[in-house]
């Protein structure tokens, strides 16, 4: 079993999302950036984790609750590109990725609070608690054919077999978890907040706010990374302290590995701060994480800002993605071995593999938005520049429009194109799902969603 992948939404969205992930376990994109909360209208509201509890929290004193939430988002995509053609679905987590959830905290005087949220997700469309790209397991051709990683042509039989088991894991929450995209506890004082359990990321959370689709369809910036991801979306076991004062957010991650004998093996470190000023923010956020050797893996550093502009907001933000040491392809050789390949040839499609998978990349977006009463209008445009000798560089650019017939409930239409510089062969999905692969290096892709979002 290779556990390269362990995927939610995409790709990207603070306290939505769900996106593809590699190498541990967390939801298109990527879209920085699967499946992936609450709307996020202010960098303000965009509070991670144990912040947005804290404000949930700093309720009235002596109050004590839980809170049933949730969200429903299905609809119409038209997406070209596929490797069998162009598809007409009905699918969930156009927008954002459907969900349900409780809150509670508790008053307990002097100033502090205990929360916790549990949040799961479910397939509208469907019922289930998990769902697969149109491209089911297959990996971008760079990936899984044997010429193109480097190796000779009568290795190609067992570049299929890993390359099969590491398409087996791409979807999100293959392995159905219930409380999926959020399960944490933690305090509240008065100077901070304390949260442990499965969490976002720092970096997630900075490039979600200011993301101006706020990681939301196929116009997200997490959809250009979704295989391999470049953000690790959520993290489970994870220890974060969190602050909010005045236009100042803050938080700090540590989250263990827990294996054995090897305290630096899966582990995962971050921070992020953002400041919200009158018309402008800035901020940046980081993660590093490590193997299962313990070896330094996907690093991701993110810098964002918005303005005030006219009638609406600019949005703007740089990424650097770095990753020498793949997590989770180990154990491709000994697999190999047991199968009855020599070791000298399993350690050559595991060396392939490695190097197939690193990732030295640079990620732009800007993007602009409108609101005026019940409209909201987004353009964007995204752009990944590859350094590794593959050069698989893509963009994307599009529109989106969003009618609110209430506060709980509206209708978006999002229009996007990818541009696929070969061998990129990415494909587009929305918040709560992964794309997947075009039909062959250099296909382009578009998509065209129209979705009803209901919040409860």
């Amino acid at each position: 079993m290779f556990p390269l992948f362990t995927v939610e939404k995409h790709p990207l969205s603070l306290g939505r999302s769900s996106a593809v992930q590699v190498g541990i376990p967390i939801e298109p994109l990527l879209r920085f950036p699967g499946d992936f909360m609450k709307k996020m209208r202010v960098i303000s509201a965009a509070v991670l984790g144990c912040i947005s509890s804290l404000a949930m929290a700093q309720t009235t004193l002596g109050n004590s609750s839980v809170t049933l939430y949730g969200l429903v988002d299905v609809g119409f995509t038209h997406v070209t590109g596929g490797p069998g053609g162009t598809q007409n679905n009905i699918a969930s987590g156009n927008m954002e990725g459907s969900r349900f959830g409780f809150k509670g905290n508790e008053d307990l005087g002097g100033g502090y609070r205990a929360i916790f949220t549990l949040e799961g997700r479910f397939e509208a469309d469907t019922g289930a608690l998990s769902n697969r790209p149109a491209s089911l397991g297959k990996l971008p051709d760079r990936l899984s054919t044997a010429t193109s990683l480097g190796l000779p042509a009568a290795l190609q039989p067992a570049v299929s077999a890993v390359a099969a088991q590491l398409g087996s894991t791409i979807g999100v929450n293959l392995g159905n978890s219930l409380f999926d995209r959020q399960a944490f506890v933690g305090l509240v004082t008065p100077v901070g907040a304390f949260t442990l359990g499965r969490q976002y990321t720092p970096a997630y959370l900075a490039t979600a706010n200011f993301d101006v689709m706020k990681t939301e369809s196929s116009l997200a910036l997490g959809q250009l990374v979704a295989i391999p991801t470049s953000f690790d979306i959520r993290v489970s076991n994870s220890l974060q302290y969190g602050l909010q004062k005045d236009g100042l957010s803050a938080t700090a991650m540590y989250a263990a590995g827990e294996v054995a004998g090897k305290a630096s093996a899966s582990r995962l470190l971050g921070a992020m701060v953002i400041y919200n000023g009158n018309g402008y923010s800035l901020g940046g956020g980081y993660n590093t994480r490590n193997n299962e050797l313990g070896e330094k893996s996907l690093t991701t550093a993110i810098i964002g800002a918005t303005l005030d502009a006219g009638p609406g907001t600019v949005y703007g933000q740089y990424a650097s993605i770095k990753d020498d040491h793949p997590t989770g392809l180990s154990v491709i050789a000994p697999t190999l071995v047991a199968g009855g390949l020599s070791t000298t040839a399993a350690n050559l499609v595991q060396n392939a593999f490695i190097n197939g998978f690193k990732q030295n990349a640079r990620l732009f977006q800007i993007g602009y938005r409108i609101t005026s009463g019940v409209h909201t209008i987004s353009v964007a445009y995204n752009s990944m520049n590859d350094r590794r000798p593959f050069n698989a560089d893509r963009s994307s650019y599009g529109a989106a429009y969003t009618y609110a017939l209430s506060k709980r409930t509206d209708l978006s239409a999002v229009l996007t194109h990818l541009n696929n510089k070969s061998p990129s062969q990415d494909a587009l999905g929305g918040n709560g799902y992964v794309g997947g692969v075009s039909a062959s290096p250099g296909q382009d892709s578009s998509s065209m969603a129209f979705t009803i979002r209901h919040r409860f």
